[in-house]
């Protein structure tokens, strides 16, 4: 028997990048999975489709998750459809990358709108049907600059940094209802992001790397299959770094 046989699972952003191959992912160890996406919609059907040809079970929908009204409705739809929402993963994010003192208030709103305040907003909706079943486990997305930092992400940075705080004190609340929250905290992966850096950029980045290398989409995908299993049924409130060893102590 599949893993996650018989689970009900959404994942945000997953039009793309490390959202698909979560999504991906997620299906082929048995869960049916929910595809969201912003305004990627045949991307999305894209991965419905390959989730499909696979013998999995997975439908699209569309929601900004920077609304808080959409992220309820979101929910909401997914519960009436299939009866429970099983797993949350809460990849959904956007870059709005420049210096501090050139940052425009907008740039710094959409970021954190998006990154910070939608995770609040899709986990507080999925929050109340978990705790009433006693079951449940959600993944945030987090990233290593919301550890270390990064220049010229202040806003990104600040954004992540807010994830992992915010995974704790879910972990801490839901925990008596059986409910898990738990944070992934990838490096540089291998996606349309780090594939605008330039070559002697690449190299720069590698070379801070323990394991000499970028991680993939897939990297991730697998350590969030587990923390979405029973496999990590005693694992609450942490964070995950998937970064070849770039920010360990």
């Amino acid at each position: 028997m599949q893993r996650l046989e018989g689970k009900t699972a959404l994942v945000t952003g997953a039009s793309r990048g490390i959202g698909a191959a979560v999504a991906l992912r997620l299906a082929s160890e048995g869960a049916t999975v929910v595809v969201n996406y912003s305004g990627s919609r045949e991307a999305a059907l894209g991965v419905v489709e390959a989730i499909i040809a696979a013998g999995g079970r997975a439908s699209a929908v569309q929601a900004d998750v920077s609304d808080p009204a959409a992220c309820t409705a979101l929910v909401e739809g997914v519960v009436a459809e299939y009866g429970a929402i099983d797993i949350l993963v809460n990849n959904a994010g956007i870059t709005r990358d420049g210096l501090i003192v050139r940052m425009s208030d907008e740039d710094w709103s959409a970021v954190l709108n998006t990154n910070l305040t939608g995770v609040f907003s899709v986990t507080r909706a999925a929050a109340k049907h978990m705790m009433k079943a006693r079951s449940g486990s959600i993944i945030n997305m987090a990233s290593v600059v919301g550890i270390s930092g990064n220049a010229g992400q202040a806003n990104y940075a600040a954004a992540k940094a807010g994830v992992i705080g915010l995974t704790k004190s879910v972990a801490r609340e839901l925990a008596s209802r059986r409910v898990r929250c738990n944070a992934v905290a990838p490096g540089f992966i291998e996606t349309d992001m780090t594939a605008a850096l330039t070559d002697s950029q690449r190299d720069g980045v590698a070379a801070a790397i323990a394991m000499g290398r970028f991680g993939t989409a897939n990297d991730v995908a697998a350590a969030v299959a587990f923390l979405a299993s029973d496999d990590s049924a005693y694992i609450t409130g942490q964070t995950l770094a998937v970064d070849g060893g770039m920010t360990f102590a």
